[in-house]
């Protein structure tokens, strides 16, 4: 089941300085707050700041579109012709990610949550 893009994650260098940026802008103090992901709840939507992110292939922001079987929607994209960017991978909690790219090299994110 597909649920939409309900989650945006950003890379970032300087998480101090993406922090103070980005509670600015949501208006509020991060929801989540660790060395490794800092979130802020904006509405129903997940903002995120990943440091380092760079170096996991996210060169931009990423739209995660919240899905029940994460497994299946890779496997559609793949067959529709995406390429993968990033393999599924458990980010802790049982939350799975993963990334593919399309034909233009837009990253699109998929994301199941335990």
């Amino acid at each position: 089941m597909l649920q939409g893009i309900m989650t945006v994650l950003y890379p970032v260098k300087d998480l101090a300085h993406a922090k103070a940026v980005y509670g600015t802008l949501a208006g509020a103090a991060p929801t989540t707050d660790s060395p490794y992901y800092v979130g802020f709840r904006v509405g129903d939507q997940e903002i995120g700041l990943i440091p380092n992110g760079h170096t996991n292939n996210l060169t931009g922001p990423v739209g995660y579109w919240h899905v029940s079987d994460i497994q299946t929607s890779l496997r559609s994209l793949l067959e529709a012709g995406a390429e993968i960017a990033q393999d599924v991978r458990n980010v802790g909690g049982g939350r799975l990610v993963a990334v593919v790219k399309d034909g233009d090299g837009n990253a699109i994110g998929l994301l199941q949550d335990p």
